[in-house]
């Protein structure tokens, strides 16, 4: 649902923007500065890619993420402007989040009695170009890309096996970024409204599988991060 409504927002800023009429507009010099800062709060949902490994797919064994929660972000915006239309924005912060991740058999039945619970709490550090259209009224659409280099607090450098977790992430990754926005302008600040992907560049499951329960790791090849954000920068 969650990704649904980031969708959604992406394909519907052009509509809105278009049927806007002229207003007048808020006087301000956000666009004017060279430098500028905000803060940033948004919310997020944490997904893997996961491949399965030969030994899984020749037992027919499904592997997949569920329960996706909820997760927060929370950002300090840096904006250096060095033209009219592009914004150079970095945007150290942190987020916390987690995926459960289900095994099952051949019969449909789950491993175990509960799934993979992985929590993460990134320390994030996105560098991003930003290409910004023309103002239509208080309202300015955009899009954005970048690199997101990220390190998980939360990765263990043990198995949890009091908690039956019997899966271990690599604390640091690389993610590449897309995504779109809309600037609004309001009389005392401007408040952006930001929808965005982000995908892992590396393989990030740990291929030492614990002694007792190793089919958990050998039924994956490779998993990589996904994460989608929606944010509201403040700036």
């Amino acid at each position: 649902m969650f990704r649904r409504s980031i969708i959604v927002l992406l394909l519907l800023t052009p509509v809105l923007l278009s049927a806007q009429k002229a207003k007048p507009k808020n006087d301000s010099n956000y666009d004017e500065r060279m430098l500028h800062f905000g803060f940033s709060m948004g919310l997020n949902t944490m997904d893997f890619n996961i491949k399965l490994s030969d030994e899984a797919i020749a037992n027919k064994t499904t592997v997949e993420t569920v329960s996706l929660k909820p997760g927060i972000n929370i950002q300090i915006v840096t904006d250096f402007r060095p033209s009219t239309y592009l914004d150079i924005r970095f945007l150290p912060g942190v987020s916390f989040g987690q995926r459960n991740v289900s095994f099952y058999d051949s019969t449909g039945t789950a491993w175990g009695e509960e799934p993979q619970k992985i929590e993460s709490s990134f320390l994030e550090f996105p560098l991003s170009l930003k290409y910004k259209g023309m103002r239509l009224n208080n309202s300015r659409p955009y899009i954005i890309g970048g690199l997101n280099f990220r390190y998980d607090l939360a990765g263990k450098k043990e198995y949890d096996k009091d908690q039956g977790i019997y899966m271990r992430l690599n604390r640091a990754d690389l993610y590449y970024e897309v995504g779109a926005g809309i600037d609004i302008y309001l009389p005392y600040f401007k408040l952006t409204i930001e929808a965005k992907m982000s995908n892992g560049l590396r393989d990030i499951l740990v291929h030492e599988p614990y002694t007792e329960n190793p089919q958990y790791v050998n039924a994956i090849e490779s998993m990589r991060s996904q994460i989608w954000v929606l944010s509201f920068h403040f700036e």
